[in-house]
């Protein structure tokens, strides 16, 4: 999800032959590994859900049935993907460390769940936000999309929403995104790094603009993009191209500002997102961007809106001519839209 400077990043070496491995568990643009992550700061809020009242127990006392966890099928690569085994290995290991059954909470429980993957149990220490003190929780993940993606690195943002159960059984639902780095390996590319973001807590005063968005139906946001908007550190550039675009369009947004790289991936240069200036959106009208069933047309016609709504950068799968340098696409743009402000 990198953002429009993204577009200006090294240069792609075309689309990466893509790996067959099955799953075992069920911008500006992104950063160098100088600086892996945006600056975070407060908890990830989350949304308290009631347990549900059973029948009386055999004492004649009332007994309470403990709200089972939703448990959403495991994010799948759809047509069109550039290196979808890239996705499926960041996939696997935010859900490893995201979810688990009753009892089976815990650092040590996380790094077995990371090492049956082949993949360094060290990285379940850096779980954070996915792994809070919880007898039982369970993940879906929204979307995976490319922070970055070179011939042997990549960036993947995995946007999650979470559900855990407290110690009296009831249930919480919030989520992050987080920034998984990976790099070229055999018989499957390995995880290097992982970076969950951690939004700001929320504004005593934001923005007018932002219950605007938060109320507008047709701006679908995932649990972490919410949260930034709560927090007041979102331009209102941003908050007034969403309001915009929603006119015409329904946007699913991955990304606004938090779990996303500090800068274009592969180079030093500083991300609209982090800064609070660009968001990203990954299907346009319920159709995803990634997908070559969806429109091009479409697609155009949603990054020439952006542009028209002010934004300087949009990058997107569709090369668009003779605009000069306010559109871009590469491979890390192939499933998602850029929108990017320099205000």
């Amino acid at each position: 999800m990198t953002g429009g400077d993204g577009g200006r990043a090294a240069g792609r070496r075309g689309v990466l032959r893509a790996g067959a491995a099955a799953l075992v568990l069920g911008a500006a643009g992104c950063t160098s590994g100088s600086r892996p992550r945006a600056a975070t700061t407060g908890p990830a809020a989350t949304t308290p859900v009631a347990t549900t009242p059973a029948a009386t127990s055999s004492a004649g006392t009332p007994a309470r049935t403990p709200t089972p966890l939703p448990r959403p099928p495991l994010w799948q690569p759809g047509p069109g993907e550039i290196q979808p085994d890239v996705k499926r290995r960041a996939v696997e290991l935010v859900a490893a460390l995201g979810a688990w059954p009753p009892g089976g909470q815990g650092t040590e429980a996380a790094r077995a769940r990371v090492a049956a993957l082949g993949l360094p149990p060290a990285l379940a220490d850096a779980a954070g936000p996915l792994a809070p003190a919880a007898a039982e929780a369970s993940l879906e993940v929204i979307v995976a999309q490319y922070g970055g993606i070179l011939d042997d690195s990549a960036s993947v943002l995995v946007v999650c929403r979470q559900w855990t159960r407290g110690p009296d059984g009831s249930v919480a639902e919030g989520g992050t995104t987080v920034d998984v780095r990976l790099s070229r390996a055999e018989p499957r590319w390995t995880v290097t790094e992982l970076h969950p973001g951690v939004a700001g807590p929320a504004a005593a005063a934001p923005p007018p603009a932002v219950a605007r968005v938060l109320a507008e139906p047709r701006v679908e946001l995932p649990p972490e993009a919410a949260a930034d908007l709560r927090s007041g550190t979102v331009h209102d550039s941003v908050l007034e191209a969403m309001l915009r675009l929603a006119g015409p369009y329904t946007l699913s947004v991955s990304v606004v500002r938090t779990g996303h790289p500090l800068d274009v991936f592969g180079t030093t240069r500083p991300s609209d997102h982090p800064l609070g200036r660009a968001f990203d959106v990954w299907r346009i009208d319920g159709l995803a961007v990634v997908d070559p069933g969806t429109s091009r047309q479409l697609v155009e016609s949603f990054m020439r809106d952006a542009a028209a709504a002010g934004a300087y950068n949009v990058g997107g799968p569709v090369a668009i001519p003779g605009a000069g340098n306010r559109f871009f696409t590469d491979d890390t743009h192939h499933d998602h839209c850029h929108v990017g402000f320099n205000y």
